[in-house]
């Protein structure tokens, strides 16, 4: 019998996910349980839940069938691990149901490969599912105001704008200013590798 193996791979995710887990490992609360939007490939899921002693739950999320399959599949090679099974989630979706508990969004080279009208919707999403001081953790490339912008995120850029022209490296101010409308404020800014950057949003909800 012949077994397909489904898990697809993001050369990235091998370069990015040792930086990425020590700024996780500093900032996340204890316990947490995550909510990871837009998944992917399921790796960083997988090799993340299992080297952050806070996280007592994983849950990954995306909307394509293909990334589903893939994560899945990272998980029946994993059975120990924290994740639990992957589910289809559009935050742009007007029928969101209200979810579990969690403490910590995630969303890892999200923004720059979708509409602006994502970003939007992530930082509603998180004002109405995260708890008071629960974290919305945010991965990639941003423009800086008064940082002379890399050559190879430029170059980043063009190339996905190419691809859509509703694409594009966000202003980090501008998603700064989007998370603030829906109670979200900027707990730190962290510089990654590759000129990325790790971002930590924090909700203050006041009764």
């Amino acid at each position: 019998m012949i077994t397909i193996d489904l898990r697809l791979y993001a050369p990235a995710t091998q370069r990015n996910r040792d930086p990425i887990l020590e700024v996780l490992k500093t900032h996340l609360p204890d316990p947490s349980k995550v909510l990871e939007i837009a998944s992917g490939t399921g790796e960083h899921a997988i090799y993340l839940s299992e080297h952050l002693e806070q996280v007592t739950t994983w849950q990954p999320s995306d909307i394509e069938s293909s990334a589903l399959k893939s994560i899945e599949a990272w998980r029946e090679h994993y059975p120990d691990s924290k994740v639990v099974r992957s589910k289809y989630l559009d935050v742009s979706a007007k029928d969101n149901h209200p979810e579990p508990l969690f403490n910590v969004i995630v969303a890892i080279n999200l923004l720059h490969i979708s509409p602006w009208s994502v970003t939007e919707a992530l930082m509603k999403y998180a004002s109405e599912h995260l708890p008071h001081q629960g974290l919305l953790y945010l991965y990639g490339p941003f423009w800086q105001a008064g940082v002379t912008p890399a050559e190879s995120n430029l170059h980043f850029d063009s190339t996905l704008k190419k691809q859509n022209s509703a694409w594009g490296i966000r202003d980090l101010d501008a998603v700064l200013e989007e998370a603030r409308k829906h109670g979200l404020s900027k707990k730190t800014v962290i510089p990654m590798p590759a000129n990325n950057l790790s971002v930590l949003l924090e909700l203050k909800k006041f009764s």
